[in-house]
């Protein structure tokens, strides 16, 4: 009789991940998109994230300042414009949970021709309302009417103005108010749409500290001119010190002093295409993180190399040997330029410190 051969017992499989599922998502959760994120600012982180994209305009303004808080006299972010002798512009930020409506800004209207009447400052060239969803039909079509929202802005005055500007008193429309309101240009007030300011933003040295996203790539750095410029004279003059003592001779003139020692020319050389790399990663962290974070890591770096440092070496070409190498394996994984540090700036950071006089090859 014939024997029927089973079917193959199927082998349980686990289940397919989620389409997209990565371990970073895992981790963090999915990426919240900057214009969601920045609902949740509160109004201060508002301000200051207005204040981080006016700053980066310096082809416009020489200065930015936030006012915003009590006493701000209805300015939030001022930027002084470039070369316009006290000429500035108003960045008035609004966080609210819907559009701008224009009882939003009766008030700040007031303010602005209140304060100027009085003389606390002059009046700005633009003035700008700031807010997450914009500002809604009705506000955006009286802002390209600037005759229909002076107008208007009369005829609100006792109901959002009157009490609303000051705490200390009440502010009538008087004649003097009203002729001062309509000797002022209405067409300075305008509206930044959002995704405007995002994209602006990205280009900032503050947007991946709040935002996340990774940094950008690195460009290469800047290759070593022929001749040690003014910025390489300290770290150049501490190898110089080294080599003199490893070759137990003086080495005053580098080119003539190292003709004869292949090695230690090699070194020289190795050691200012390293210096030029962490001058790069330097810029690097200049425009794309907030301060100090390139001085962080170069402090985690100098930390590292300490002992080293103090270690009893036969001449001081030993010593940066041994330096630069501890350097090299160092585990640095807090400082967010971690992730596009070279194997050269490790050395480079070296020769900072060594620049800076913080650390010495020759005891």
């Amino acid at each position: 009789m014939k024997k029927t051969v089973p079917p193959p017992v199927p082998i349980p499989q686990p289940p397919e991940p989620p389409p997209g599922l990565a371990a970073d998502v895992v981790a963090s959760g999915q990426p919240v998109h900057p214009e969601d994120r920045i609902k949740l600012f509160s109004d201060r982180q508002w301000e200051v994230f207005i204040q981080e994209w006016v700053d980066s305009l310096r082809d416009d303004y020489d200065l930015v300042e936030r006012c915003g808080g009590a006493g701000d006299m209805g300015r939030d972010v001022i930027a002084m414009v470039k070369g316009g002798s006290g000429v500035w512009d108003n960045y008035q930020c609004k966080h609210y949970g819907d559009s701008l409506k224009p009882s939003d800004i009766w008030v700040e209207l007031g303010k602005l021709a209140y304060y100027t009447k009085r003389g606390d400052y002059e009046r700005p060239r633009r003035y700008y309302f700031i807010a997450p969803k914009g500002v809604g039909t009705k506000l955006s079509n009286l802002l390209r009417k600037p005759e229909e929202l002076k107008s208007e802005l009369l005829k609100q005055w006792d109901a959002h103005c009157r009490e609303g500007i000051t705490t200390t008193e009440k502010v009538e429309c008087d004649a003097a108010m009203k002729a001062h309101i309509e000797s002022l240009d209405f067409s300075i007030f305008q509206a930044t749409p959002v995704l405007r300011i995002i994209e602006g933003h990205a280009k900032t040295r503050w947007h991946a500290a709040r935002f996340g996203g990774g940094l950008p790539q690195r460009p290469d750095p800047m290759a070593p001119p022929s001749l040690p410029a003014d910025n390489e004279a300290i770290f150049v003059g501490e190898l110089r010190r080294a080599y003199a003592q490893h070759l137990k001779q003086d080495v005053k003139d580098l080119d003539a002093g190292l003709a004869a020692h292949a090695s230690l020319r090699e070194h020289f050389h190795d050691a200012r295409v390293e210096f030029y790399s962490a001058e790069g990663l330097r810029t690097f962290s200049r425009d794309t993180l907030p301060p100090g974070e390139f001085e962080k890591l170069q402090d985690e770096i100098h930390s590292g190399i300490k002992d080293d440092v103090r270690g009893e070496y036969d001449d001081g070409y030993r010593c940066v040997l041994a330096v630069v190498k501890t350097a090299r394996a160092l585990q640095l994984t807090s400082n967010p330029l971690t992730t596009r540090i070279h194997t050269r700036d490790r050395g480079g950071i070296c020769h900072q410190l060594a620049n800076d006089g913080k650390v010495r090859w020759v005891k």
